[in-house]
């Protein structure tokens, strides 16, 4: 299909020449969760592409029992005060989630609002920013940079914990502008400054956000050619009134949901981030056409991102259905450039062909390794035998073809296919054959790719 603005966003219809398989449903599951089981996909198979989108968005508002769960399990692990066990905590939730969607989309706000750790030294704030962003992953964008404007990880990072009208602090006015809601090239130095003064008299007192009115300036203010006696919402209300806003937020979800490939064409994106403004930014919807749209089922999309180390591993357990030490992922991620609540920077993690490196694609192929040959993980709650016994996968091409079709967002050349098969077949000892061969595809430059 030659993809246009009319029909890049339209839903996508299956035919013969393009069904809706486990292929495909496998490609909606790396981009909106991290992948998903054979008996999962056959289900999402029999829904077909809307129904499975709908059935990913609905998940946001169900599994209650889990939540409840995974806040019991986050006070054990934040009265260690380790950050380190609080992300084995965010890796264990995404792997064991019946809501992958909303993992997913807080993992992309936590790259697009970085906080580190690094930084902020109270776990219990970088955990309390992370129920934020999974609280409106999918909701009223306006309200999520309204939240991330009084949280204190943020505000610690960003040097903000004070901003007073004698010397308004620039550095949240200049990161909400150029990484949260405008980019680069979209407002002055001039409206930096004036912004800054919205947010005066905004603190953190003992942990919690405080408004401290006596340090607000309540003069007049001029952002981006609007005047008024602002506050800090009347600010973020302006910079999310601008044209602007919304065409940087869609260019950014395609980048995470659907291609590295360099930002889309204005004309492409405008349709998005006009349906965007139509619903008064809410997320939700703007996800929903791109997972469901054309563009995200052409070959423009599908095996045209490089999986994160995150999205690599907590992938790779999902689709073999397996459990592994999320305390040992954590340091094999570090290594491999992914620390969850560490970013490198306030511009987070780059992603695309900076996961990419020769000591990185060893690292990810050492990965593999580690969660193959780990006694502490297992399939379906059984060794890597058991489980391929019980798919019914009985030849060496069965075993092979049916990792491939789990794992790989591309084809596999017939003679790497074989190569593959013969490993299976040359060594005698079953155990081993399965484990070498798993560790052999997860090595190769198909498996990167999501």
């Amino acid at each position: 299909m030659n993809l246009t603005p009319q029909n890049a966003w339209q839903p996508f219809e299956p035919s013969d020449a393009r069904p809706f398989d486990r292929r495909l449903a496998a490609h909606l599951y790396r981009r909106a969760g991290c992948a998903a089981s054979r008996d999962e996909l056959d289900v999402v198979v029999k829904l077909g592409p809307r129904a499975a989108v709908q059935q990913l968005l609905s998940a946001r508002e169900e599994h209650a029992d889990f939540a409840r769960q995974m806040e019991m399990f986050a006070k054990r692990v934040l009265a260690t005060n380790n950050a380190d066990a609080l992300s084995a905590w965010w890796l264990y939730r995404m792997l064991h989630t019946p809501s992958p969607l909303v993992e997913k989309l807080t993992l992309f706000w936590h790259g697009h609002f970085a906080t580190s750790a690094a930084k902020v030294s109270d776990p219990q704030l970088m955990y309390a920013q992370n129920q934020l962003l999974r609280t409106h992953a999918l909701g009223s964008f306006e309200r999520l940079v309204q939240g991330i404007a009084r949280d204190p990880a943020m505000l610690i990072y960003l040097d903000s914990v004070t901003n007073r009208k004698t010397h308004p602090n620039e550095n949240f006015a200049r990161e909400v502008m150029e990484l949260f809601s405008l980019g680069i090239g979209n407002y002055t130095e001039q409206d930096i400054q004036e912004l800054a003064r919205c947010f005066t008299g905004w603190e953190i007192q003992r942990g919690e956000f405080k408004f401290n009115r006596y340090q607000h300036d309540s003069g007049m203010k001029r952002v981006l050619g609007e005047s008024g006696d602002f506050n800090g919402d009347d600010g973020i209300r302006v910079l999310l009134e601008q044209p602007a806003a919304p065409r940087f937020i869609c260019q950014k979800l395609v980048r995470f949901l659907v291609t590295d490939e360099p930002d889309l064409a204005d004309e492409l994106v405008e349709p998005l981030a006009e349906a965007f403004r139509q619903h008064d930014l809410n997320i939700g919807p703007l996800v929903e056409t791109i997972l469901t749209s054309n563009y995200f089922y052409s070959d423009m999309a599908v095996g045209r991102k490089i999986r994160s180390p995150v999205e690599l591993s907590i992938g790779f357990l999902r689709a073999l259905e397996a459990t592994a030490s999320t305390q040992r992922l954590v340091s094999e991620l570090d290594g491999l450039g992914q620390k969850l609540f560490f970013p490198p920077n306030v511009k987070g993690w780059d992603g695309g062909t900076a996961w990419i490196n020769s000591a990185t694609l060893l690292g990810r192929a050492n990965l593999i390794r580690e969660l193959v040959s780990s006694g502490e993980t297992r399939f379906a709650g059984g060794s890597l035998a058991d489980f391929v016994d019980r798919q019914g996968w009985n030849t060496p091409d069965a075993i092979v073809d049916g990792w491939c079709e789990l794992l790989l967002a591309t084809p596999l050349a017939a003679d790497v296919r074989g190569q593959l098969i013969v490993t299976l077949k040359q060594n005698k000892n079953r155990r081993q054959a399965l484990a070498q061969t798993l560790h052999t595809l997860g090595a190769l430059p198909e498996f990167q790719l999501g």
